[in-house]
């Protein structure tokens, strides 16, 4: 065991034998101190300044103890707000922020695209404007997933127009409670209200709570970003050998399938070693990735696990047959959780949900530019606004 082990190792078990297992915020309010919330993180900041790696390590020993863990609402602020932050914000900011994320005292959303403004973030059009120490921001945000549950939102808004469209924004940290903010729900295709869009009516953010110096939103933005697309292609982290949704389907196979044919267990076997490849290479992945934000080949796994997700659940609704087309509930209501896999019985429901897969966290014909561009080195797309000030692009 390495000498780097043996310390997570030792500071896990302080956790578990010090730790109120029974109050969620202390537990986890501990394990932040202890550097074992982040471990990649910098010391004093939620980390020991370790290899990814390890904290898988202080997972797994977590959740065989039973302690508890984060909630669903807690996902953005975890996978994405943190590694934003914890690069880009200043001391202040990051002594104000990190440890509630972590604790779930905050839960986060990410108030990104716009309905002009979806794989071309750039072009992005809700504008902040300077007032002393405050910015008063006025736009509209769409596809935000639980913003409805969120009390902090990642904002990118315009404060340059004059700028090209890529220098001229900046990143804040918003209280989704402050006058001006209204948020509501986006009605899917499964019933549900996960997503939502929100309108921003003149809101006071304090200069203090910028994440970023003025201008440079587009470089923080894609720190969130490529966390982001690595979570999505991970399906949240790195599950067991035959979980998510391919275990849905194996378990449709043993008790529910109406066509059992070698045609359609040649496609089970197909796609089960299609999410084992993808499983194992986010794993070393993960496993290779010596600092806190990954490049650009986490859009790899973010467009197969979109490909991957939407194949499986299109078998389990085959494999269920007409039956697929009767048992599930379409009323409208609101969402708490992320629709990225789903427990078992979910499938009809996962069908429709899956869709999503291929356009949220950036479309997947964004994702094959990004291969093609920053993986493979080929020449990029012209973009023939490229150095034009946003105000001058032409925009329907």
């Amino acid at each position: 065991m390495s000498d780097d082990a043996a310390t997570v190792d030792e500071l896990t078990t302080r956790l578990l034998d010090e730790g109120d297992r029974d109050d969620r915020v202390a537990f986890r309010g501990l394990q932040y101190d202890l550097g074992l919330a982040w471990v990649h993180f910098p010391e004093g900041w939620g980390g020991l300044g370790l290899p990814p790696v390890h904290q898988r390590r202080v997972d797994d020993a977590l959740r065989r103890a039973g302690a508890p863990g984060p909630s669903t609402e807690h996902f953005f602020g975890l996978t994405m707000a943190g590694p934003t932050v914890v690069t880009h914000a200043d001391e202040a900011l990051k002594r104000r922020l990190l440890r509630p994320m972590f604790t779930g005292e905050d839960s986060w959303c990410q108030l990104f695209s716009e309905p002009g403004a979806g794989s071309d973030l750039a072009g992005l059009a809700c504008r902040a404007v300077r007032d002393g120490d405050e910015w008063i921001i006025t736009g509209q945000k769409v596809w935000n997933t639980l913003a409805h549950l969120a009390n902090r939102g990642m904002l990118v808004a315009r404060t340059d127009p004059d700028a090209p469209k890529h220098k001229g924004m900046t990143y804040f940290a918003l209280d989704m409670t402050a006058p001006g903010v209204e948020v509501r729900p986006l009605r899917q295709i499964t019933g549900e209200a996960e997503f939502n869009e929100v309108y921003l009516t003149e809101v006071r953010v304090p200069d203090a709570d910028r994440i970023g110096d003025v201008g440079e939103g587009w470089r923080v933005s894609m720190t969130t970003l490529s966390n982001e697309r690595t979570t999505i292609g991970g399906g949240g982290g790195p599950p067991a050998k035959g979980s998510g949704a391919i275990a849905e389907a194996v378990r449709i196979w043993r008790e529910e399938a109406v066509d059992r044919s070698p045609a359609q267990r040649d496609r089970l076997m197909r796609l089960w070693s299609q999410a084992e490849a993808l499983r194992l290479t986010n794993i070393r992945a993960s496993q290779n990735r010596k600092a806190g934000n990954p490049g650009p080949e986490g859009s790899i796994a973010k467009l197969m696990f979109a490909k991957v997700n939407m194949d499986v659940y299109e078998l389990c609704v085959d494999l269920l047959g007409a039956r697929a087309l009767v048992d599930f509930d379409y009323t409208m209501r609101r969402s708490e959780n992320l629709g990225l896999t789903g427990p078992p019985g979910s499938s009809r429901k996962m069908f429709l949900r899956a869709r999503a897969n291929s356009i949220e966290g950036g479309t997947s014909e964004i994702q094959h530019n990004i291969i093609g561009e920053r993986v493979l080195g080929l020449p990029g797309e012209p973009r023939t606004d490229k150095d034009v000030a946003w105000k001058d692009v032409p925009r329907s």
